[in-house]
Protein backbone atom coordinates (compact mmCIF):
# COMPACT_ATOMS: atom_id res chain seq x y z
CA UNK A 1 0.00 0.00 0.00
CA UNK A 2 1.50 3.18 -0.67
CA UNK A 3 0.53 6.45 0.91
CA UNK A 4 -3.18 8.37 1.57
CA UNK A 5 -2.84 11.76 2.11
CA UNK A 6 -5.75 12.52 5.40
CA UNK A 7 -7.04 15.75 3.46
CA UNK A 8 -10.11 15.28 5.27
CA UNK A 9 -8.43 15.79 9.00
CA UNK A 10 -6.10 18.29 7.59
CA UNK A 11 -9.36 20.73 6.16
CA UNK A 12 -11.16 19.60 9.68
CA UNK A 13 -8.28 20.54 11.40
CA UNK A 14 -7.49 24.00 9.48
CA UNK A 15 -11.14 25.30 9.82
CA UNK A 16 -12.14 23.91 13.23
CA UNK A 17 -8.59 23.80 15.49
CA UNK A 18 -6.61 26.57 14.06
CA UNK A 19 -9.28 28.52 13.16
CA UNK A 20 -8.10 29.15 9.53
CA UNK A 21 -10.95 31.11 8.09
CA UNK A 22 -10.97 33.34 10.66
CA UNK A 23 -7.33 34.01 10.71
CA UNK A 24 -8.10 34.83 6.57
CA UNK A 25 -10.38 37.81 7.69
CA UNK A 26 -8.53 38.98 10.31
CA UNK A 27 -5.23 39.22 8.13
CA UNK A 28 -6.74 39.91 4.84
CA UNK A 29 -5.71 37.06 2.75
CA UNK A 30 -7.01 36.80 -0.14
CA UNK A 31 -8.36 32.48 0.12
CA UNK A 32 -10.88 30.70 1.10
CA UNK A 33 -11.45 27.43 2.34
CA UNK A 34 -12.93 26.34 -0.95
CA UNK A 35 -9.22 27.09 -2.19
CA UNK A 36 -7.08 25.86 0.47
CA UNK A 37 -9.08 22.35 -0.29
CA UNK A 38 -7.84 22.53 -4.12
CA UNK A 39 -4.70 23.05 -2.97
CA UNK A 40 -4.20 20.41 -0.70
CA UNK A 41 -6.01 18.01 -3.20
CA UNK A 42 -2.90 19.02 -5.65
CA UNK A 43 -0.35 18.59 -3.24
CA UNK A 44 -2.01 14.81 -2.71
CA UNK A 45 -1.62 14.26 -6.00
CA UNK A 46 2.34 14.94 -6.29
CA UNK A 47 2.77 13.13 -2.85
CA UNK A 48 0.61 10.11 -3.73
CA UNK A 49 1.30 10.06 -7.13
CA UNK A 50 5.10 10.50 -7.52
CA UNK A 51 6.86 11.17 -4.50
CA UNK A 52 4.86 8.10 -2.24
CA UNK A 53 6.66 5.41 -4.96
CA UNK A 54 10.14 6.34 -4.34
CA UNK A 55 9.94 5.70 -0.75
CA UNK A 56 10.65 2.15 -0.38
CA UNK A 57 13.28 2.04 -3.81
CA UNK A 58 15.01 4.89 -1.50
CA UNK A 59 15.72 2.93 1.60
CA UNK A 60 16.54 -0.18 -0.61
CA UNK A 61 18.80 1.79 -3.05
CA UNK A 62 20.49 4.88 -0.64
CA UNK A 63 22.30 8.00 -2.28
CA UNK A 64 26.14 6.72 -2.99
CA UNK A 65 29.19 8.54 -2.82
CA UNK A 66 31.72 7.64 -5.86
CA UNK A 67 34.76 9.25 -6.98
CA UNK A 68 33.83 12.23 -5.63
CA UNK A 69 30.17 12.26 -7.10
CA UNK A 70 26.64 12.18 -5.35
CA UNK A 71 24.14 9.84 -7.20
CA UNK A 72 20.72 9.71 -5.13
CA UNK A 73 18.54 7.08 -5.40
CA UNK A 74 16.30 5.73 -8.59
CA UNK A 75 13.58 8.19 -9.27
CA UNK A 76 14.31 10.91 -6.77
CA UNK A 77 15.84 13.32 -9.31
CA UNK A 78 12.75 13.33 -11.95
CA UNK A 79 10.58 13.31 -8.60
CA UNK A 80 12.36 16.32 -7.08
CA UNK A 81 11.56 18.01 -10.79
CA UNK A 82 8.44 17.74 -10.84
CA UNK A 83 8.10 18.98 -7.61
CA UNK A 84 9.97 22.56 -8.10
CA UNK A 85 7.97 22.59 -11.79
CA UNK A 86 4.96 22.39 -9.75
CA UNK A 87 6.45 25.76 -7.37
CA UNK A 88 5.90 23.65 -4.38
CA UNK A 89 9.34 24.93 -3.22
CA UNK A 90 8.19 28.43 -2.84
CA UNK A 91 4.45 27.70 -1.69
CA UNK A 92 4.80 30.44 1.26
CA UNK A 93 7.39 31.90 0.54
CA UNK A 94 7.00 35.97 -0.44
CA UNK A 95 5.58 36.70 -4.00
CA UNK A 96 8.48 39.06 -4.32
CA UNK A 97 11.44 36.51 -4.76
CA UNK A 98 9.24 34.03 -6.86
CA UNK A 99 6.81 32.10 -4.07
CA UNK A 100 3.56 32.10 -3.80
CA UNK A 101 3.11 33.50 -0.46
CA UNK A 102 0.74 31.11 1.15
CA UNK A 103 0.27 30.94 4.79
CA UNK A 104 2.13 28.73 6.78
CA UNK A 105 -0.83 26.97 7.55
CA UNK A 106 -1.24 25.52 3.99
CA UNK A 107 2.24 25.13 4.09
CA UNK A 108 2.74 22.73 6.82
CA UNK A 109 -0.38 20.77 5.62
CA UNK A 110 1.84 20.24 2.45
CA UNK A 111 4.73 19.30 4.31
CA UNK A 112 3.19 16.91 6.35
CA UNK A 113 2.44 15.33 2.77
CA UNK A 114 5.48 14.99 1.72
CA UNK A 115 7.46 13.56 5.04
CA UNK A 116 4.37 10.87 4.85
CA UNK A 117 5.15 9.77 1.39
CA UNK A 118 8.91 10.24 1.92
CA UNK A 119 10.68 11.92 4.33
CA UNK A 120 13.79 11.41 2.94
CA UNK A 121 13.09 13.24 0.00
CA UNK A 122 11.41 15.67 1.91
CA UNK A 123 14.41 16.72 3.66
CA UNK A 124 16.34 18.56 0.74
CA UNK A 125 12.74 20.96 0.62
CA UNK A 126 12.99 22.01 4.52
CA UNK A 127 16.87 22.78 4.50
CA UNK A 128 16.06 25.28 1.53
CA UNK A 129 13.39 26.67 2.74
CA UNK A 130 15.07 27.18 5.97
CA UNK A 131 17.86 28.81 3.95
CA UNK A 132 15.49 31.26 1.79
CA UNK A 133 14.46 32.35 4.99
CA UNK A 134 17.74 32.84 6.40
CA UNK A 135 18.92 34.68 3.44
CA UNK A 136 15.80 36.71 3.20
CA UNK A 137 16.15 37.96 6.65
CA UNK A 138 19.43 38.44 6.86
CA UNK A 139 21.06 38.93 3.70
CA UNK A 140 22.15 41.62 1.42
CA UNK A 141 20.04 42.74 -1.33
CA UNK A 142 22.20 41.53 -4.43
CA UNK A 143 22.27 38.08 -2.12
CA UNK A 144 18.89 38.03 -2.53
CA UNK A 145 18.77 38.71 -5.82
CA UNK A 146 21.17 36.28 -6.44
CA UNK A 147 19.72 32.94 -4.72
CA UNK A 148 16.56 33.63 -3.32
CA UNK A 149 15.24 33.01 -7.07
CA UNK A 150 17.16 29.95 -7.88
CA UNK A 151 16.21 28.47 -4.72
CA UNK A 152 12.66 28.86 -5.01
CA UNK A 153 13.16 27.42 -8.61
CA UNK A 154 14.41 24.35 -7.86
CA UNK A 155 17.29 25.76 -9.73
CA UNK A 156 19.26 25.38 -6.55
CA UNK A 157 19.28 23.78 -3.27
CA UNK A 158 20.13 24.98 0.51
CA UNK A 159 22.21 23.46 3.21
CA UNK A 160 22.75 24.39 6.70
CA UNK A 161 26.12 23.61 7.92
CA UNK A 162 26.96 23.81 11.69
CA UNK A 163 28.04 20.43 13.24
CA UNK A 164 31.72 20.08 13.73
CA UNK A 165 33.19 16.67 14.64
CA UNK A 166 34.04 18.29 18.01
CA UNK A 167 31.00 20.62 17.84
CA UNK A 168 27.28 18.96 17.79
CA UNK A 169 24.53 20.79 20.28
CA UNK A 170 27.62 23.27 22.07
CA UNK A 171 28.01 25.62 18.87
CA UNK A 172 30.92 27.64 20.92
CA UNK A 173 33.27 24.66 20.00
CA UNK A 174 33.17 25.44 16.71
CA UNK A 175 36.30 25.62 14.74
CA UNK A 176 36.04 27.08 11.18
CA UNK A 177 37.44 29.86 9.92
CA UNK A 178 36.99 32.89 7.78
CA UNK A 179 39.48 34.62 6.47
CA UNK A 180 39.03 38.18 4.92
CA UNK A 181 39.26 39.16 1.80
CA UNK A 182 40.81 41.82 -0.35
CA UNK A 183 37.56 41.94 -2.52
CA UNK A 184 35.23 41.74 0.57
CA UNK A 185 34.44 37.96 0.46
CA UNK A 186 36.02 35.47 2.29
CA UNK A 187 37.99 32.08 2.60
CA UNK A 188 36.22 29.38 5.02
CA UNK A 189 38.13 26.51 6.07
CA UNK A 190 37.04 23.57 8.14
CA UNK A 191 35.07 20.18 8.59
CA UNK A 192 31.35 19.96 8.47
CA UNK A 193 29.30 16.39 9.36
CA UNK A 194 25.78 15.98 9.34
CA UNK A 195 25.12 17.73 6.51
CA UNK A 196 22.04 16.87 4.93
CA UNK A 197 21.59 17.01 1.49
CA UNK A 198 25.11 18.25 1.59
CA UNK A 199 26.06 16.87 -1.90
CA UNK A 200 23.51 15.50 -4.59
CA UNK A 201 22.63 15.26 -8.13
CA UNK A 202 18.89 17.26 -8.32
CA UNK A 203 20.82 20.72 -9.19
CA UNK A 204 23.82 22.32 -10.98
CA UNK A 205 24.43 24.26 -7.48
CA UNK A 206 24.15 23.90 -4.04
CA UNK A 207 24.06 27.54 -1.65
CA UNK A 208 26.14 26.31 2.08
CA UNK A 209 24.70 28.19 4.96
CA UNK A 210 27.97 27.62 6.81
CA UNK A 211 29.32 28.96 10.39
CA UNK A 212 32.54 29.75 11.18
CA UNK A 213 34.94 32.55 13.27
CA UNK A 214 36.93 35.26 11.63
CA UNK A 215 39.90 36.54 12.74
CA UNK A 216 39.57 38.10 16.31
CA UNK A 217 36.19 37.26 16.79
CA UNK A 218 34.96 36.85 20.31
CA UNK A 219 35.06 32.80 22.07
CA UNK A 220 32.26 31.22 22.47
CA UNK A 221 28.99 31.48 20.69
CA UNK A 222 29.49 35.29 20.19
CA UNK A 223 31.78 35.43 18.20
CA UNK A 224 30.16 32.99 15.16
CA UNK A 225 29.34 34.26 11.44
CA UNK A 226 27.44 33.13 9.08
CA UNK A 227 28.55 32.92 5.27
CA UNK A 228 27.31 31.98 2.05
CA UNK A 229 29.70 29.19 0.39
CA UNK A 230 28.29 27.83 -2.89
CA UNK A 231 29.37 24.40 -5.11
CA UNK A 232 29.99 26.50 -7.60
CA UNK A 233 31.44 29.70 -7.85
CA UNK A 234 29.12 32.52 -9.70
CA UNK A 235 30.05 34.28 -11.96
CA UNK A 236 28.84 38.40 -12.63
CA UNK A 237 26.18 37.58 -15.25
CA UNK A 238 24.90 34.53 -12.45
CA UNK A 239 26.01 31.98 -14.68
CA UNK A 240 28.02 29.22 -12.78
CA UNK A 241 31.83 29.14 -12.79
CA UNK A 242 34.34 27.51 -11.68
CA UNK A 243 34.04 24.27 -8.62
CA UNK A 244 34.63 26.15 -5.24
CA UNK A 245 37.21 24.68 -2.81
CA UNK A 246 34.51 22.25 -1.17
CA UNK A 247 34.63 18.42 -0.99
CA UNK A 248 31.96 16.00 -0.21
CA UNK A 249 35.06 13.47 1.71
CA UNK A 250 32.06 11.09 2.54
CA UNK A 251 28.22 9.85 3.19
CA UNK A 252 27.18 8.37 6.65
CA UNK A 253 25.39 5.22 6.67
CA UNK A 254 22.40 5.50 8.70
CA UNK A 255 19.60 3.65 10.98
CA UNK A 256 17.25 5.32 8.54
CA UNK A 257 16.03 8.04 5.78
CA UNK A 258 18.58 6.31 4.21
CA UNK A 259 18.24 8.06 0.59
CA UNK A 260 18.89 11.39 2.11
CA UNK A 261 22.72 11.99 1.65
CA UNK A 262 24.36 12.65 4.87
CA UNK A 263 27.32 14.29 4.09
CA UNK A 264 30.93 14.95 5.32
CA UNK A 265 31.85 18.39 3.84
CA UNK A 266 35.82 19.57 3.65
CA UNK A 267 35.89 23.75 2.90
CA UNK A 268 39.13 25.01 2.07
CA UNK A 269 41.68 21.85 1.72
CA UNK A 270 43.02 23.37 -1.55
CA UNK A 271 43.51 27.19 -0.65
CA UNK A 272 39.95 28.03 0.51
CA UNK A 273 36.66 28.06 0.20
CA UNK A 274 34.95 31.21 -1.10
CA UNK A 275 32.22 32.37 0.39
CA UNK A 276 30.13 35.93 1.06
CA UNK A 277 29.45 37.09 4.81
CA UNK A 278 25.65 36.96 5.67
CA UNK A 279 24.80 40.32 7.75
CA UNK A 280 26.79 41.48 10.12
CA UNK A 281 29.85 39.49 11.77
CA UNK A 282 29.49 37.43 15.01
CA UNK A 283 25.62 37.61 14.66
CA UNK A 284 25.76 34.15 12.69
CA UNK A 285 24.36 32.03 15.07
CA UNK A 286 21.31 35.11 15.41
CA UNK A 287 20.85 33.85 11.85
CA UNK A 288 20.99 30.64 11.72
CA UNK A 289 18.51 30.16 14.42
CA UNK A 290 16.14 31.81 11.98
CA UNK A 291 16.78 28.64 9.87
CA UNK A 292 17.12 26.39 12.97
CA UNK A 293 13.61 27.05 13.96
CA UNK A 294 11.61 26.40 10.96
CA UNK A 295 13.81 23.68 10.28
CA UNK A 296 12.55 22.77 14.32
CA UNK A 297 8.84 22.63 13.87
CA UNK A 298 8.96 21.37 10.00
CA UNK A 299 10.96 18.03 11.70
CA UNK A 300 7.75 18.09 14.12
CA UNK A 301 5.47 18.00 11.02
CA UNK A 302 7.92 14.91 10.08
CA UNK A 303 7.38 13.18 12.67
CA UNK A 304 3.44 13.53 11.74
CA UNK A 305 4.25 12.53 8.60
CA UNK A 306 5.83 9.32 10.10
CA UNK A 307 2.93 8.61 12.45
CA UNK A 308 -0.11 8.90 9.76
CA UNK A 309 2.07 6.29 6.96
CA UNK A 310 2.66 4.05 10.01
CA UNK A 311 -0.74 4.19 11.19
CA UNK A 312 -2.26 3.60 7.86
CA UNK A 313 0.61 0.70 7.59
CA UNK A 314 -0.49 -0.97 10.07
CA UNK A 315 -4.15 -0.44 9.63
CA UNK A 316 -3.89 -1.97 6.13
CA UNK A 317 -1.97 -4.99 7.42
CA UNK A 318 -4.69 -5.75 10.64
CA UNK A 319 -7.69 -6.38 7.80
CA UNK A 320 -5.73 -8.10 5.72
CA UNK A 321 -4.17 -10.85 8.65
CA UNK A 322 -6.35 -13.63 9.95
CA UNK A 323 -5.67 -14.52 13.49
CA UNK A 324 -7.36 -16.11 16.39
CA UNK A 325 -10.75 -16.52 17.45
CA UNK A 326 -12.25 -13.07 19.22
CA UNK A 327 -12.16 -13.17 22.91
CA UNK A 328 -16.34 -12.09 23.08
CA UNK A 329 -17.26 -15.64 21.80
CA UNK A 330 -18.32 -13.78 18.91
CA UNK A 331 -17.60 -16.07 15.76
CA UNK A 332 -15.74 -19.46 15.93
CA UNK A 333 -13.51 -19.05 13.50
CA UNK A 334 -10.39 -16.84 13.41
CA UNK A 335 -11.09 -13.23 11.89
CA UNK A 336 -9.21 -10.67 11.24
CA UNK A 337 -6.92 -9.37 13.97
CA UNK A 338 -8.50 -5.48 13.69
CA UNK A 339 -11.01 -7.17 15.93
CA UNK A 340 -9.20 -8.12 18.49
CA UNK A 341 -9.56 -5.58 21.77
CA UNK A 342 -5.69 -5.42 21.97
CA UNK A 343 -5.29 -4.21 17.88
CA UNK A 344 -7.92 -2.13 18.16
CA UNK A 345 -5.96 -0.33 21.44
CA UNK A 346 -3.03 0.26 19.73
CA UNK A 347 -4.56 1.23 16.10
CA UNK A 348 -6.79 3.89 17.93
CA UNK A 349 -3.69 5.27 20.39
CA UNK A 350 -1.69 5.91 16.71
CA UNK A 351 -4.66 7.38 15.34
CA UNK A 352 -5.52 9.56 18.33
CA UNK A 353 -1.82 11.05 19.06
CA UNK A 354 -1.78 11.37 15.04
CA UNK A 355 -4.44 13.43 15.20
CA UNK A 356 -3.50 15.55 18.05
CA UNK A 357 -0.32 16.06 17.44
CA UNK A 358 -1.71 17.44 13.79
CA UNK A 359 -4.13 19.68 15.09
CA UNK A 360 -1.17 20.95 17.52
CA UNK A 361 0.84 21.81 14.65
CA UNK A 362 -1.62 23.82 12.35
CA UNK A 363 -2.98 25.56 15.41
CA UNK A 364 1.07 26.50 15.97
CA UNK A 365 1.32 27.42 12.32
CA UNK A 366 -1.81 29.57 12.72
CA UNK A 367 -0.08 31.70 15.14
CA UNK A 368 3.10 32.35 12.87
CA UNK A 369 0.60 33.39 10.39
CA UNK A 370 -0.62 35.87 12.85
CA UNK A 371 2.27 37.20 13.55
CA UNK A 372 3.68 38.15 10.39
CA UNK A 373 0.22 39.39 8.60
CA UNK A 374 -2.07 40.60 11.55
CA UNK A 375 -2.26 44.52 11.29
CA UNK A 376 -1.96 44.91 14.93
CA UNK A 377 1.22 45.08 16.58
CA UNK A 378 0.00 43.91 20.09
CA UNK A 379 -1.98 40.93 18.09
CA UNK A 380 1.33 39.53 16.28
CA UNK A 381 3.40 40.18 19.26
CA UNK A 382 0.85 37.98 21.67
CA UNK A 383 0.53 35.27 18.53
CA UNK A 384 4.57 35.25 18.32
CA UNK A 385 5.07 34.37 21.93
CA UNK A 386 2.59 31.93 21.98
CA UNK A 387 4.29 30.26 18.55
CA UNK A 388 7.89 30.31 19.98
CA UNK A 389 6.22 28.29 23.01
CA UNK A 390 5.07 25.89 20.76
CA UNK A 391 8.14 25.17 18.30
CA UNK A 392 9.58 22.65 21.26
CA UNK A 393 6.53 20.89 21.86
CA UNK A 394 6.07 20.12 18.14
CA UNK A 395 9.20 19.53 17.56
CA UNK A 396 9.98 17.52 20.57
CA UNK A 397 6.62 15.88 21.91
CA UNK A 398 5.40 14.92 17.85
CA UNK A 399 8.67 13.63 17.19
CA UNK A 400 8.94 11.33 20.40
CA UNK A 401 5.74 10.33 19.65
CA UNK A 402 6.50 9.25 15.75
CA UNK A 403 9.32 6.86 17.56
CA UNK A 404 6.45 5.31 19.79
CA UNK A 405 3.58 5.50 17.02
CA UNK A 406 6.05 3.71 14.31
CA UNK A 407 6.98 1.02 17.44
CA UNK A 408 3.47 0.73 17.89
CA UNK A 409 3.05 0.02 13.92
CA UNK A 410 5.69 -2.96 14.21
CA UNK A 411 3.85 -4.28 17.09
CA UNK A 412 0.23 -4.71 15.18
CA UNK A 413 2.59 -6.40 12.25
CA UNK A 414 3.95 -9.11 15.21
CA UNK A 415 6.77 -10.76 14.09
CA UNK A 416 6.49 -10.03 10.43
CA UNK A 417 6.74 -6.41 11.52
CA UNK A 418 10.74 -7.49 12.27
CA UNK A 419 11.11 -8.24 8.86
CA UNK A 420 12.28 -5.96 6.14
CA UNK A 421 10.37 -7.30 3.60
CA UNK A 422 7.15 -6.01 4.99
CA UNK A 423 7.90 -2.11 5.35
CA UNK A 424 6.62 -1.53 8.52
CA UNK A 425 10.49 -1.85 10.27
CA UNK A 426 11.30 1.58 7.54
CA UNK A 427 9.14 4.15 9.79
CA UNK A 428 10.43 2.77 13.13
CA UNK A 429 13.90 3.18 11.74
CA UNK A 430 13.32 6.39 9.95
CA UNK A 431 11.61 7.91 13.22
CA UNK A 432 14.22 7.53 15.00
CA UNK A 433 16.39 10.40 14.06
CA UNK A 434 13.75 12.82 14.59
CA UNK A 435 13.91 13.63 18.77
CA UNK A 436 17.60 13.85 17.86
CA UNK A 437 18.77 15.88 14.82
CA UNK A 438 17.94 20.03 14.84
CA UNK A 439 18.20 19.82 18.34
CA UNK A 440 17.31 16.93 20.87
CA UNK A 441 14.22 16.60 22.51
CA UNK A 442 16.94 17.67 25.53
CA UNK A 443 17.46 20.95 23.95
CA UNK A 444 13.88 21.31 23.25
CA UNK A 445 13.31 20.80 26.61
CA UNK A 446 15.99 23.29 27.92
CA UNK A 447 14.80 25.91 25.49
CA UNK A 448 11.17 25.44 27.15
CA UNK A 449 12.58 25.77 30.66
CA UNK A 450 14.66 28.58 29.90
CA UNK A 451 13.81 31.01 27.33
CA UNK A 452 10.15 29.93 26.96
CA UNK A 453 8.79 29.54 30.52
CA UNK A 454 11.46 30.94 33.27
CA UNK A 455 11.81 34.19 31.07
CA UNK A 456 8.41 35.71 31.03
CA UNK A 457 7.59 34.36 34.83
CA UNK A 458 5.36 31.26 33.06
CA UNK A 459 2.88 34.30 31.30
CA UNK A 460 2.42 32.38 28.22
CA UNK A 461 2.39 28.90 29.88
CA UNK A 462 -0.75 30.53 31.71
CA UNK A 463 -2.22 31.58 28.52
CA UNK A 464 -2.65 27.96 27.43
CA UNK A 465 -4.02 27.23 30.20
CA UNK A 466 -6.71 30.01 30.56
CA UNK A 467 -7.31 28.13 27.47
CA UNK A 468 -7.85 25.30 28.25
CA UNK A 469 -9.79 26.11 31.00
CA UNK A 470 -12.26 27.77 28.63
CA UNK A 471 -12.58 24.46 26.82
CA UNK A 472 -13.26 22.69 30.05
CA UNK A 473 -15.97 24.37 30.66
CA UNK A 474 -17.16 23.95 27.05
CA UNK A 475 -16.91 20.66 28.01
CA UNK A 476 -19.56 20.80 31.46
CA UNK A 477 -22.38 22.89 29.44
CA UNK A 478 -22.16 20.11 26.59
CA UNK A 479 -25.60 18.21 26.31
CA UNK A 480 -23.69 15.38 25.19
CA UNK A 481 -22.70 13.14 28.22
CA UNK A 482 -19.54 11.35 25.81
CA UNK A 483 -18.57 15.14 25.64
CA UNK A 484 -19.32 15.99 29.75
CA UNK A 485 -16.80 13.19 30.32
CA UNK A 486 -13.75 14.48 28.87
CA UNK A 487 -13.98 17.68 31.20
CA UNK A 488 -12.69 16.05 34.50
CA UNK A 489 -9.81 14.26 32.76
CA UNK A 490 -9.08 17.49 30.44
CA UNK A 491 -9.06 19.48 33.81
CA UNK A 492 -6.80 17.42 35.91
CA UNK A 493 -4.64 17.71 33.38
CA UNK A 494 -4.05 21.74 33.14
CA UNK A 495 -4.19 21.46 36.64
CA UNK A 496 -1.15 18.92 36.73
CA UNK A 497 0.56 21.06 33.92
CA UNK A 498 -0.01 24.36 36.33
CA UNK A 499 1.49 22.36 39.26
CA UNK A 500 4.83 21.48 37.18
CA UNK A 501 5.01 25.08 35.38
CA UNK A 502 4.89 26.64 39.37
CA UNK A 503 7.57 23.94 40.30
CA UNK A 504 9.84 25.19 37.27
CA UNK A 505 9.73 28.51 38.60
CA UNK A 506 10.62 27.89 41.76
CA UNK A 507 13.21 26.32 41.72
CA UNK A 508 14.79 26.86 38.03
CA UNK A 509 17.94 29.36 40.01
CA UNK A 510 17.88 27.59 43.34
CA UNK A 511 18.06 23.95 42.27
CA UNK A 512 18.68 23.84 38.49
CA UNK A 513 19.47 19.98 38.19
CA UNK A 514 16.52 19.00 40.08
CA UNK A 515 14.05 21.03 37.70
CA UNK A 516 16.42 20.23 34.23
CA UNK A 517 16.60 16.35 35.27
CA UNK A 518 12.73 16.36 34.56
CA UNK A 519 12.72 18.71 31.51
CA UNK A 520 12.10 16.44 28.51
CA UNK A 521 9.20 15.03 31.31
CA UNK A 522 7.88 18.57 30.86
CA UNK A 523 8.27 18.80 27.78
CA UNK A 524 5.91 15.38 27.21
CA UNK A 525 3.47 16.92 29.87
CA UNK A 526 3.18 20.12 27.86
CA UNK A 527 2.52 18.52 24.81
CA UNK A 528 0.17 15.86 26.03
CA UNK A 529 -1.96 18.25 27.79
CA UNK A 530 -1.61 20.81 24.86
CA UNK A 531 -2.86 18.26 22.14
CA UNK A 532 -5.26 16.48 24.32
CA UNK A 533 -6.79 20.10 24.43
CA UNK A 534 -6.85 19.86 20.62
CA UNK A 535 -8.48 17.01 20.85
CA UNK A 536 -11.12 18.07 23.09
CA UNK A 537 -11.82 21.25 20.75
CA UNK A 538 -11.84 18.53 18.03
CA UNK A 539 -14.67 16.87 19.98
CA UNK A 540 -16.84 19.73 20.39
CA UNK A 541 -16.93 20.41 16.95
CA UNK A 542 -17.40 17.56 15.59
CA UNK A 543 -20.40 16.79 17.79
CA UNK A 544 -21.73 20.23 16.41
CA UNK A 545 -21.48 19.48 13.09
CA UNK A 546 -23.52 16.51 13.69
CA UNK A 547 -25.85 18.68 15.73
CA UNK A 548 -26.75 20.72 12.63
CA UNK A 549 -26.94 18.09 10.44
CA UNK A 550 -23.79 17.25 8.85
CA UNK A 551 -24.57 14.18 7.12
CA UNK A 552 -20.70 12.81 6.84
CA UNK A 553 -21.36 10.68 9.75
CA UNK A 554 -18.94 8.43 9.49
CA UNK A 555 -15.70 10.68 9.83
CA UNK A 556 -17.52 12.92 12.61
CA UNK A 557 -18.57 10.33 15.06
CA UNK A 558 -15.15 8.75 14.59
CA UNK A 559 -13.42 12.20 15.22
CA UNK A 560 -15.57 12.16 18.98
CA UNK A 561 -14.67 8.62 20.09
CA UNK A 562 -11.04 8.91 18.65
CA UNK A 563 -10.74 12.44 20.80
CA UNK A 564 -12.47 11.24 23.69
CA UNK A 565 -10.25 7.73 23.58
CA UNK A 566 -7.14 9.99 23.39
CA UNK A 567 -8.39 12.22 26.38
CA UNK A 568 -9.62 9.26 28.30
CA UNK A 569 -6.93 6.90 27.86
CA UNK A 570 -3.76 8.19 27.25
CA UNK A 571 -4.37 11.82 28.87
CA UNK A 572 -4.06 10.45 32.44
CA UNK A 573 -0.41 9.90 31.30
CA UNK A 574 -0.03 13.38 32.94
CA UNK A 575 -0.45 12.78 36.24
CA UNK A 576 2.35 10.23 36.63
CA UNK A 577 4.52 12.54 34.46
CA UNK A 578 3.72 14.94 36.95
CA UNK A 579 4.96 12.71 39.91
CA UNK A 580 7.80 11.85 37.87
CA UNK A 581 8.78 15.62 37.13
CA UNK A 582 8.45 16.64 41.05
CA UNK A 583 11.05 13.95 42.12
CA UNK A 584 13.19 13.40 39.37
CA UNK A 585 15.66 15.61 40.82
CA UNK A 586 15.70 13.69 43.86
CA UNK A 587 17.51 10.76 42.08
CA UNK A 588 18.79 11.83 38.64
CA UNK A 589 19.45 15.43 39.64
CA UNK A 590 21.85 14.19 41.72
CA UNK A 591 23.04 11.24 41.49
CA UNK A 592 26.66 10.23 41.83
CA UNK A 593 28.48 9.63 38.58
CA UNK A 594 30.78 7.33 40.00
CA UNK A 595 28.12 5.02 40.91
CA UNK A 596 27.72 4.38 37.10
Amino acid sequence: MSYIAPQKDMLFALEHIAQMPQIMQDTAMDLDMDTVAGILDEAAKINQDVIAPTNRVGDEQPSFLKDGKVTTSPGFKAAFEQYVQGGWQGLSHPEAVGGQDLPKLIATACNEMINGANTSFGLCPLLTDGAIEAVLTAGSDAQKQTYIPRLISGEWTGTMNLTEPQSGSDLALIRSRAEPQADGRYKVFGTKIFITFGDHDYTDNIMHLVLARTPNAPEGIKGISLFIVPKFLINEDGSLGAANDVQTLSLEHKLGIKASPTAVLQFGDNGGALGELVGEENRGLEYMFIMMNAARFGVGVQGIGIMERAYQKAVQYAKERVQSRPVDGSAREAVAIIHHPDVKRMLLTMKSTVEACRAMALHTAGLNDIAHRHADEATRAQAQAQFEFMVPLVKGYSTEQSVEMASLGVQVHGGMGFIEETGAAQYYRDARILPIYEGTTAIQANDLVGRKTARDGGAVAEQFCTHIDATVAQLQASAHDALKALAAPLAQANANLREVVAFVLANVKTAPNNVFAGSVLYLKLAGLVVSAWHSARAALAAQAQLDAGNNDTVFLNSKVQTSAFYIQALLPQAQALTQAILHAGEGAGHFDVAQF
